[in-house]
C-alpha cells in the first residue's frame, strides 16, 4: 500500500473501441516508464499491449482502484514526442479511439507482448571469384541474370531483394553456390544498401520544375507536382531526395500499391548510396518490424512504403514524397479510417519540412488547394522522351457480340499490335472469372450468405467467392431455386478475359496481373521482369497495372469497361473513372514506338466521357470542380458519415435514429438519414449510415467532437459498433 501511495500514475492507450486513455500504477521503483513506450496491462479479463500517453497524471479514480501495469516492454519510447503527437492529432481528427489508432501505427510484431527487439538475421549472397571452369552454362539464363546482379552490387545482396526481382530463385542460386560463384552470408538487418549511380540528363521542363521545388525546399511548403504520364516525375523526386540525403536527412516515400514498388525500389537502389527500407504487406511481420526499428534508430536513409508507412518513426526526417497522391488506396476503409496523404501533410507541417504530392491526375481537392494558394503547383506538361501522348478512341459495343468481354474490333486492334511484335495491355478492373453466376431459366443469382452481394466466379468457373467477406464455396451443378442446369456466368473478369485471349492467341505469352495471380511472394516482380525483358507480350490486369509502369514496347492499351464509373451513386465515381482511364492510357507509347488506346463502352455519347476524351483530364477536372461547387460537395463542402452496425437489422437504424434526434443541427450543418448502407449486410453484420454536411470545416469538427461524446452515452451504444468516417478535407 505504501508503494501505491508514491507510485506514479500512467495514462495508457489500450487497443479497444473506447475513447480516451486508462489509468494504471507504475510500481517499478527502479526505473521510470517513458511516455510513448509499450506496457502490458490487464483490461477486464484480457492482457493487452498499450502505449503510455502520459506519466505522473492525476486520476479521477482513487489509487486503491487502479491496477498496476503487468510489465514494461520498452526501455525507450517506440513513438517519440513528435510522432505520438501526430497520432493523437489523427485520432482526434478522424474521431477514432486513440488505443486503436496507436495499434494501427505499430508493426504487427510490436503489437505482441514481447520485450525482445533484437533484429532478425537476413540471408544474403556474396559474389566469389569466377573462372572459366565454374562459369554457368550458356542456356542457364536465370543463373547468369542473378550472378550479374550480385556482382554488380559490390556488396552482399539480400535474398529478399533477389526474390522480389526474379521470383523463383532457389534452384539457380543453389546451382551458383555449388559452382563456387556465390556464398550465402548473414545480413544484420532488413535494410538494402543502394549503390550510387549516374543521374539521367534532365529535360528543360524537368529542370524548371526542380528549380521551382528548390525555391520551396525550406520549411513546410507543400507542392503539387502535376505531370502527364511519362513526364519524368520520378527523376524530379530523385533530385529532391538527393538534396535531402546530402543534408543528412531521411526521406519518406509513399506509394499507393505494392505493384508500384518493385520498379521504384530498383531505381532507388541503383541511384543512391543509401540504406533503404521497404514497408508493405508482402513483407513478413519480422521484416517490417526490423525496417521500422532501423528507421526509428535513424539507420534507414530512405523508407518506401504503402499507406501505413506514414507512421514510421524517422528522427531525421527531411522530405516526404507522396506518389500518385490521388489514389484511393491511401484511404483506410475500415477500422482507423485515416487518409495517408492528409496525415503526411500534417506530419510535414509539424516537422516543418517540404512535402511533394505527385500525380498525372491530381485529386480535385489537391487542385483546389493549389488554386487557393495552399499548395505550390508545378507542372510537367510533356513526356520526358518527347513521345506524344497516345490518342484515345472509343469502340461502341452496343449490339456487338463479346468473346470473354472482348469485341471483334478490339480483338483486331490487339492482333495488329501483337503481329508487329509489340506488347498489349488489356485492362479490366475486376478480378475473377465473372462477377456473378445466374440461372438462365429462373434468374436466380448465386448470393453470399453473409453479404448483400453476389458471389464472384473464380477458378475458371469452378468455385464461388465473396470479395467482401472472403466466403467461398463450390459452384453448384444445378440451380438451387428451380433445379435447372442452365447456369451461366454473367460478365467478365481478368480470368475470363485472359482465357479468351489465350484461345485467340495461343502462341503469344500472356501474364495476368491481379491479387489472385500474384499472391505468392516475388511473383509480381518476376512477371514484371518478364514484361520488361519482352518475354511476355500480352498483359491482362486490374488497376495494379494502371500506374507507374514503363514498358518500352507497349503500344496498345485496351480498356474493357469504363461504364461503371459513369452511373455510380458515389459522387467521386466519375473522378475516379477519369483518373483510371488517363493513367491506364499513359502506359502506351512511352518510348520510340507510337501508342494508341481503345475504350469499350455502351455509352459513347455520355457527356463525362466525351469531355474527358475531348479536353483531357485537366478540362474534365475543371468542369467537375464547377459541378462540385454548385452542389456544395467537397472541396466546397465538408462531409462526415456516422456508421453503425450490428448482428440484427434493427439496432443500427434505431441507434442512428436516436443520434439524429439528439444531434444539434443548425443552418450550417445538415443531417441526412439514417438509411441502410448501400450494402446493408456485410460479413453477417447489418449496417446503417447517417450523413452530415457542413459548408465550413470550422463548424463541422467541433460539432463532431461534441457528438462523439453524446453518442457514447446513448442507450443503444452498447448494442452496436459505431464510428465516425471523416471525408478527406482541407487540413491546412
Amino acid at each position: 500500500m505504501a508503494g501505491q501511495e508514491i507510485a506514479p500514475i500512467l495514462r495508457v492507450a489500450v487497443p479497444v473501441p473506447l475513447y480516451g486513455g486508462f489509468d494504471y500504477l507504475d510500481l517499478d521503483a527502479d526505473a521510470t516508464t517513458p511516455v510513448g513506450s509499450r506496457v502490458l496491462v490487464r483490461f477486464g479479463r484480457r492482457r493487452l499491449v498499450g502505449v503510455v500517453l502520459e506519466s505522473g497524471v492525476d486520476s479521477d479514480l482513487p489509487r486503491a482502484r487502479l491496477r498496476p501495469i503487468d510489465a514494461r516492454l520498452d526501455d525507450a519510447p517506440v513513438f517519440d514526442a513528435s510522432l505520438l503527437g501526430l497520432l493523437r492529432w489523427a485520432a482526434r481528427y478522424y474521431h477514432h479511439p486513440i488505443g486503436e489508432a496507436l495499434a494501427t501505427a505499430l508493426p504487427v510484431a510490436l503489437r505482441r507482448a514481447r520485450t525482445d527487439q533484437t533484429p532478425n538475421r537476413h540471408r544474403g549472397w556474396q559474389a566469389l571469384a569466377a573462372t572459366d571452369e565454374n562459369a554457368p552454362p550458356a542456356h542457364a539464363r536465370r543463373q547468369h541474370e542473378l550472378l550479374a546482379v550480385i556482382r554488380a552490387s559490390g556488396h552482399p545482396v539480400a535474398h529478399s531483394r533477389l526474390l522480389a526481382r526474379f521470383g523463383a530463385i532457389h534452384a539457380p542460386l543453389k546451382a551458383l553456390e555449388r559452382r563456387g560463384l556465390i556464398l550465402a552470408v548473414d545480413l544484420p538487418g532488413a535494410l538494402e544498401q543502394g549503390s550510387a549511380g549516374p543521374a539521367p540528363a534532365l529535360t528543360a521542363l524537368q529542370q524548371q520544375a526542380i528549380e521551382r521545388l528548390n525555391e520551396r525546399s525550406h520549411g513546410f511548403n507543400p507542392t503539387l507536382l502535376e505531370g502527364v504520364t511519362g513526364s519524368g516525375k520520378t527523376e524530379v523526386y530523385c533530385r529532391q531526395m538527393a538534396d535531402a540525403l546530402a543534408a543528412g536527412r531521411q526521406v519518406l516515400f509513399l506509394a499507393p500499391e505494392i505493384g508500384l514498388t518493385p520498379q521504384l525500389i530498383e531505381r532507388l537502389r541503383t541511384r543512391f548510396d543509401a540504406r533503404i527500407g521497404v514497408l508493405h504487406s508482402q513483407r513478413s511481420d519480422g521484416e517490417r518490424a526490423d525496417v521500422w526499428r532501423a528507421a526509428r534508430a535513424g539507420d534507414a536513409d530512405i523508407v518506401i512504403g504503402t499507406r501505413s508507412a506514414v507512421f514510421t518513426p524517422m528522427p531525421r526526417l527531411g522530405l516526404i514524397v507522396v506518389d500518385e497522391e490521388h489514389d484511393g488506396s491511401y484511404k483506410q476503409q475500415d477500422g482507423f479510417r485515416y487518409h495517408a496523404r492528409d496525415v503526411a501533410l500534417r506530419r510535414a507541417q509539424q516537422a516543418d519540412i517540404p512535402i511533394v504530392l505527385g500525380s498525372a491526375t491530381p485529386a480535385l481537392e489537391s487542385l483546389y488547394n493549389a488554386d487557393q494558394g495552399r499548395f505550390g503547383h508545378v507542372t510537367l506538361p510533356e513526356r520526358a522522351t518527347g513521345a506524344a501522348l497516345p490518342p484515345v478512341r472509343v469502340i461502341d459495343i452496343r449490339s456487338r457480340p463479346l468473346l470473354g468481354g472482348l469485341s471483334d474490333p478490339m480483338l483486331a486492334h490487339i492482333e495488329r499490335h501483337l503481329t508487329a511484335g509489340n506488347q498489349v495491355m488489356v485492362f479490366i478492373n475486376r478480378r475473377g472469372y465473372a462477377p456473378a453466376l445466374s440461372c438462365h431459366d429462373c434468374g436466380w443469382i448465386a448470393p453470399c450468405a453473409r453479404c448483400d452481394a453476389p458471389l464472384t466466379l473464380h477458378g475458371g468457373g469452378a468455385r464461388l467467392q465473396c470479395h467482401h467477406c472472403g466466403a467461398h464455396e463450390s459452384t453448384p451443378a444445378c440451380c438451387p431455386s428451380c433445379g435447372s442446369k442452365q447456369l451461366v456466368a454473367l460478365g467478365a473478369g481478368t480470368e475470363r478475359v485472359a482465357g479468351a485471349l489465350r484461345s485467340r492467341f495461343p502462341d503469344v505469352r500472356l501474364a495476368r496481373f491481379d491479387r489472385d495471380s500474384v499472391a505468392r511472394k516475388g511473383q509480381l516482380e518476376s512477371q514484371l521482369a518478364d514484361v520488361a525483358s519482352g518475354t511476355t507480350q500480352l498483359l491482362v490486369g486490374t488497376q495494379m497495372l494502371a500506374k507507374g509502369h514503363d514498358f518500352a514496347r507497349l503500344t496498345c492499351v485496351a480498356v474493357l469497361d469504363v461504364d461503371g464509373g459513369l452511373f455510380s451513386a458515389d459522387f467521386r465515381a466519375a473522378e475516379h473513372m477519369a483518373q483510371l482511364v488517363t493513367q491506364v492510357a499513359g502506359r502506351a507509347g512511352r518510348a520510340d514506338l507510337a501508342g494508341e488506346v481503345w475504350l469499350q463502352t455502351r455509352h459513347p455519347e455520355h457527356p463525362l466521357l466525351h469531355r474527358l476524351l475531348t479536353d483531357g483530364y485537366d478540362g474534365f477536372a475543371r468542369a467537375a470542380l464547377a459541378e462540385r461547387r454548385e452542389a456544395a460537395l467537397p472541396p466546397f463542402g465538408h462531409l462526415a458519415l456516422l456508421r453503425a452496425e450490428a448482428h440484427d437489422m434493427q439496432s443500427p437504424q434505431a441507434f442512428l435514429e436516436q443520434a439524429a434526434a439528439t444531434i444539434r443541427v443548425d443552418d450550417q450543418i445538415a443531417c441526412w438519414g439514417p438509411v441502410p448502407a448501400p450494402m446493408q449486410r456485410r460479413a453477417g453484420r447489418f449496417r446503417a449510415h447517417l450523413l452530415l454536411h457542413s459548408s465550413t470545416r470550422a463548424r463541422l469538427h467541433p460539432a463532431l467532437d461534441h457528438w462523439q461524446r453524446v453518442l457514447a452515452e446513448l442507450p443503444g451504444a452498447r448494442r452496436v459498433r459505431w464510428s465516425i468516417d471523416v471525408d478527406p478535407q482541407d487540413l491546412l
